[in-house]
């Protein structure tokens, strides 16, 4: 995964924060990247993700990628309210 949104960044002359701010843009349009930074010049590159736009075909390859990725545990802790309210 890494090794992609580097390549991505580097055709783009983005950063690879870029890029990954750059999905979650590129989804639906109530989904929001909320990134937190304690330095002006991160809170800069960030901005810059909004220039960034991916093509279908790269957010079809970070897409494959991301679907193989195993994920482990559960999100919320079992039987919680936040569990019971999403049904898992």
């Amino acid at each position: 995964m890494v090794e992609l949104i580097k390549k991505i960044a580097t055709g783009k002359d983005a950063t690879p924060a870029q890029i990954a701010l750059a999905w979650v843009l590129a989804q639906k349009s109530w989904i929001v990247p909320i990134p937190g930074t304690r330095k002006i010049e991160r809170l800069e590159e960030n901005l810059g993700a909004v220039d960034v736009k991916l093509t279908p075909e790269e957010l079809s390859d970070l897409n494959d990628v991301l679907s193989k990725i195993e994920i482990s545990g559960e999100r919320y802790p079992v039987d919680s309210e936040y569990a019971n309210r999403t049904g898992k």
